[in-house]
């Protein structure tokens, strides 16, 4: 199971008009503590900024899923929000439980597209509960590193 960490990355940006601006980029990276996810941002990082960046703020970020496209379009991440709905054996009564899950797409209708097709396998009855764009820049999921490196 992945543990999310939302890193916010602080730098100066060169702006269209040439001017440079400080600037607070969110980024999600899969780490097993808040060390290791400030560790990893500052390394995933280190190659796309020239100068100097702080790591501005980490929090857990609560996501059971991720559901990552490698389509051109699909620039922008969406948090979705799934209600599932079991029955109560004893009791008789339904019972929902919410989770929320990332999903990497081009648009809002695109979103809900690649959620229901990530979720097809699945036998529990969901409904969603609602589907907002994040301001994420990019996900790190966690790759294992070579040894010989």
């Amino acid at each position: 199971m992945s543990n999310w960490f939302e890193c916010k990355v602080r730098y100066e940006k060169v702006m269209e008009n040439g001017m440079n601006k400080k600037v607070t980029e969110p980024y999600l990276v899969d780490a097993l503590s808040f060390t290791e996810a400030e560790k990893r941002i500052i390394e995933e990082m280190k190659p796309y900024l020239s100068g100097e960046f702080t790591v501005a703020d980490i929090k857990r970020a609560n996501y059971s899923e991720l559901f990552m496209c490698e389509e051109e379009a699909a620039d922008r991440w969406f948090r979705c929000k799934l209600i599932f709905i079991t029955l109560d054996e004893k009791s008789g009564a339904e019972k929902k439980s919410t989770t929320q899950i990332l999903v990497q797409a081009a648009d809002l209708r695109d979103a809900v597209k690649k959620l229901d097709a990530g979720m097809k396998g699945t036998m529990a009855d969901y409904q969603i509960g609602a589907v907002s764009e994040t301001a994420l820049m990019d996900v790190f999921p966690y790759r294992k590193v070579d040894s010989n490196e």
